[in-house]
């Protein structure tokens, strides 16, 4: 893809905002208030983990070579080209749930309604109107960005030099 959804873990407060936004995103009215009543409710897409120390966003990482394409037997996990994000279409799925053992991030989940999965899809209708993914652009202390993928490795190196200097100057005091 020529974008990446990048995570940094050490900003997330673990308030959530980026679950609140993907549920209106995929919800068919696009708005808070219409979405909270809605039957079905929106399937939300990202979940907040929290661990001992850390909370951190947990969402599809659209793998270059995705194990849960490569596995689904009906093809209903699929991606359109190799610069677009894996997509589920739920007509196809089958609920045989090989996709859910196939992602080494544990981050696909069953629908209890239909029987198929929910996924990340990176918003893509969001991403065809020019638009940052729902998360991304709900998240205020930026533990989640969208990035060019050549912009990645420069921010970060410029982060872990910004760490080094931080270290050197507590010690110094």
């Amino acid at each position: 893809m020529k974008s990446l959804l990048v995570v940094r873990p050490d900003r997330c407060l673990g308030c959530r905002s980026c679950e609140l936004a993907c549920g209106v995103a995929h919800s068919k009215s696009k708005t808070l208030i219409d979405a909270i009543r809605e039957d079905p409710l929106p399937k939300v897409r990202v979940w907040v983990e929290k661990g001992a120390a850390f909370s951190t966003p947990l969402q599809c990482r659209h793998c270059e070579q995705a194990p849960c394409v490569e596995i689904c037997p009906t093809m209903a996990l699929r991606r359109r080209d190799s610069d677009s994000p894996v997509v589920l279409d739920g007509e196809r799925c089958i609920g045989c749930r090989w996709c859910l053992l196939a992602c080494p991030f544990g981050v696909i989940r069953m629908d209890g309604k239909n029987g198929a999965v929910v996924k990340c899809d990176l918003c893509t209708e969001r991403l065809a109107a020019g638009e940052l993914p729902a998360c991304v652009e709900s998240c205020h202390t930026g533990a989640l960005a969208f990035e060019a993928v050549q912009d990645v490795p420069r921010n970060k190196r410029e982060a872990f030099l910004l760490q080094i200097e931080r270290a050197t100057e507590a010690a110094e005091s």
